[in-house]
């Protein structure tokens, strides 16, 4: 069963949620946003409709094993290749971990549907909820994510700031600038007085590290970002000058199990390099290349130039720019 799982992937490293075990609630790409800035790819289905699009049973089913054989991680963290909360049952998930252990429950959302009360209420289940605001009006929201036809930014905004008043757990903010975009004075100053005024308990500034599906997409220099972090109440983390690091919870041994399968999960949600891959699961070099050169052979990876630097990819995904 280790590394055959449909919903869970990792635990992978992580530079602010330290060893983390995904948890993907919902298919490739079902968001409600079509970010062009997104590592993952572009949106194949852009709604707002919520639905228990994976059966919560087989996801706790899945959580139940990975307990028995493992059960190591900094946090559980709910996210993926799309929104999870768009996922009906996505709070009966978060209390279904809770019943079984305390490791920490991490909700990654882009924070779209908060306006919505249900989910606010099942949001309330998590350790850590996670939302990003990278926009400051309808025209900025618009053209920075794409949002789904029916998404109005005053109504967004608004989500956020309730989500902040109803949750006493750790408000996190992500801002994503795009050179270009939103990384000029005015409009970094602008998203700055909007995050002041959801006061989260953190805020963590990021550009395009990796390839964004849209190749028009360009990065902002750390220099930048570190320079406009002082804008931020609290002062922003930049978070886009690497990944991995050190680990929460003491560091992460030599991987266990079965490698090229751990690491197939992590190519179909996040497409990445062989250096990349090796921060994220902790292993060394050599061990990454076997895996990687066995899963070519096998057709379930191809290789993607991206901006001159090899990425791999999952082959039952459309090519980059698609």
């Amino acid at each position: 069963m280790e590394g055959q799982y449909r919903y869970l992937f990792g635990p992978v490293r992580s530079r602010r949620l330290g060893r983390s075990l995904g948890i993907d609630l919902v298919p490739f790409k079902v968001c409600t946003f079509d970010c062009p800035y997104c590592q993952v790819g572009a949106t194949v289905t852009k709604t707002l409709q919520r639905a228990e699009y994976v059966p919560m049973a087989g996801v706790l089913s899945e959580f139940d094993d990975w307990l028995a054989r493992d059960g190591r991680a900094d946090c559980l963290t709910l996210a993926g290749a799309g929104e999870p909360t768009l996922h009906s049952r996505f709070g009966e998930v978060l209390c279904g971990i809770r019943r079984r252990c305390s490791i920490r429950r991490v909700l990654l959302s882009n924070g779209s549907l908060f306006q919505d009360p249900q989910v606010r209420a099942a949001a309330l289940n998590a350790d850590v909820v996670k939302a990003t605001l990278g926009s400051w009006d309808q025209e900025s929201f618009e053209r920075v994510h794409h949002p789904c036809a029916g998404l109005a930014f005053d109504a967004f905004l608004a989500g956020l700031a309730l989500m902040r008043r109803e949750f006493s757990g750790e408000y996190w903010i992500e801002v994503f600038l795009i050179g270009g975009v939103n990384d000029g004075d005015e409009p970094v100053q602008r998203i700055a007085d909007l995050v002041k005024g959801l006061r989260p308990d953190k805020v963590h500034l990021n550009t395009a590290v990796r390839p964004p599906w849209d190749a028009a997409v360009k990065p902002v220099s750390e220099e930048r970002l570190r320079q406009v972090a002082e804008w931020f109440t609290p002062m922003a983390e930049v978070v886009a000058a690497g990944v991995g690091g050190q680990t929460q919870g003491g560091g992460v041994s030599a991987i266990s199990g079965d490698l090229g399968g751990r690491l197939l999960q992590l190519i179909r949600r996040h497409p990445c390099s062989a250096e990349e891959a090796m921060v994220a699961l902790g292993a060394e070099m050599d061990q990454v290349s076997k895996a990687l050169e066995a899963l070519m052979a096998r057709k379930e990876i191809r290789l993607e130039w991206r901006e001159g630097r090899p990425y791999f990819v999952a082959v039952d995904r459309p090519s980059a720019g698609v």
